[in-house]
């Protein structure tokens, strides 16, 4: 159910996967991060997070702030799942 944890909780899940990322990839050039498998999948994990919660946000919430392309970042998501 679309937005059943309420945006609050989803745009915070969306800020702790953020937070996740920059934590993963400090201080690690671009050939590091891809000749670290680790790096890669748990990246790649937090940003299916982002995308689910972006998914799950209400329709009032993106009218909100139509900046954010949520579309693509939904379909990244979808594209890195499958």
């Amino acid at each position: 159910m679309k937005g059943s944890l309420g945006d609050k909780v989803r745009v915070q899940h969306i800020l702790d996967a953020i937070r996740e990322i920059e934590l993963y990839l400090d201080g690690i050039s671009y050939e590091q991060f891809l000749e670290n498998s680790e790096k890669r999948f748990a990246t790649i994990k937090q940003v299916e997070i982002i995308g689910e919660a972006c998914n799950a946000l209400t329709s009032e919430l993106k009218s909100a702030y139509p900046q954010v392309p949520w579309k693509p970042i939904v379909g990244f998501r979808n594209i890195s799942i499958h």
